[in-house]
């Protein structure tokens, strides 16, 4: 049985895009930010007030243009923050308000706001699930939280909670899923079990075999700063396919995740596999693309050097 807390993941997604037009930020005399193609023609006009720091001239990364900040004249929407645009100037969404910003992509989606609704729409800007819900929470192992008629309400310590409506779970289309009876398979949220999300092609069964491969190694770096003893049967780590190639990204990206812990996506445990299986990459910062072999020699000196440092720590490298 496999138990996971639904939380919000601090999980930005880096974008491998194929050559594409060279975009660029320009500030107007009113401070005004908007977008220019390598010619100078006016993509998006300057109409957005930035919080970033963006420079005149600055280069546009990725699929999507996000303007973090307010546009000119705009009409306040609630849980929404700042503006996205495709390549050739076309609004795509308002991402939710999530930790002062932008909400993040976990499990290759993010959270969008329309007429008040929640969705989630994929690094191109491609909505996935149409906003119908009051809230929802980020993606987690394959399921996401919602709920209708609820709303947001001040705790004691002067942050903010969802309380009251209707609460559910959806997968990935959006479907909702009832839950099932205990199973060694079953995927615990809140109390309750979930049927395990994730269905694969021999092909990428064999993409994940090649993780299966190294797992006692990365558990074993994973834990060994661990303060607390884990047992050698909680000691594994679960790898699963978030996202397969599509335009702009000619990848699968794997997430290990932690059972024993109750968290999913660990920050250092994103990886990426070329369409042909050949090629795998650690993701670094969520901005860096390693080769594995590289990667995990840096990760085992670097747990050998901690353990050396911290003699008393109770989950071992073994030899």
């Amino acid at each position: 049985m496999k138990k996971i807390l639904l939380t919000f993941l601090l999980v930005p997604v880096l974008s491998f895009s194929q050559k594409k037009d060279v975009l660029k930020y320009f500030i107007s005399k009113d401070s005004l930010v908007g977008v220019k193609n390598q010619e100078g023609k006016i993509i998006i006009p300057a109409q957005f007030r930035i919080f970033s720091n963006i420079e005149n001239g600055e280069r546009v990364d990725g699929e999507t243009v996000y303007f973090d900040g307010v546009k000119k004249d705009e009409v306040k929407e609630k849980n929404a923050w700042g503006y996205v645009y495709d390549r050739k100037g076309n609004f795509l969404y308002r991402p939710f308000f999530y930790d002062n910003g932008a909400d993040y992509f976990s499990e290759s989606v993010r959270r969008f706001v329309k007429n008040g609704k929640v969705g989630f729409t994929d690094r191109n800007g491609k909505t996935i699930i149409e906003a119908e819900h009051d809230f929802a929470s980020s993606f987690n192992y394959g399921y996401a939280a919602f709920c209708d008629g609820c709303d947001w309400e001040k705790t004691e310590d002067e942050h903010k909670a969802m309380v009251g409506g209707t609460w559910g779970v959806m997968n990935f289309k959006g479907e909702i899923i009832k839950p099932v009876a205990k199973s060694e398979n079953a995927v615990e949220i809140g109390g309750k079990y979930y049927p395990y999300p994730f269905q694969y092609s021999e092909k990428e069964k064999s993409m994940l075999q090649f993780f299966e491969k190294y797992n006692k190694k990365l558990s074993e770096i994973n834990y060994v700063n661990h303060y607390n003893k884990i047992a050698e049967n909680e000691k594994k780590l679960y790898f699963e396919i978030v996202e397969r190639p599509k335009e702009n990204f000619p990848f699968y990206q794997v997430y290990a995740y932690d059972y024993g812990k109750m968290e999913a996506g660990l920050s250092d445990y994103k990886f990426l596999v070329s369409e042909d299986g050949r090629n795998v990459f650690t993701l670094e910062y969520d901005n860096e693309k390693i080769p594995f072999e590289k990667w995990l020699k840096k990760e085992i000196k670097q747990a050998e050097k901690y353990q050396k440092e911290h003699t008393d720590n109770p989950n071992k490298l073994s030899k």
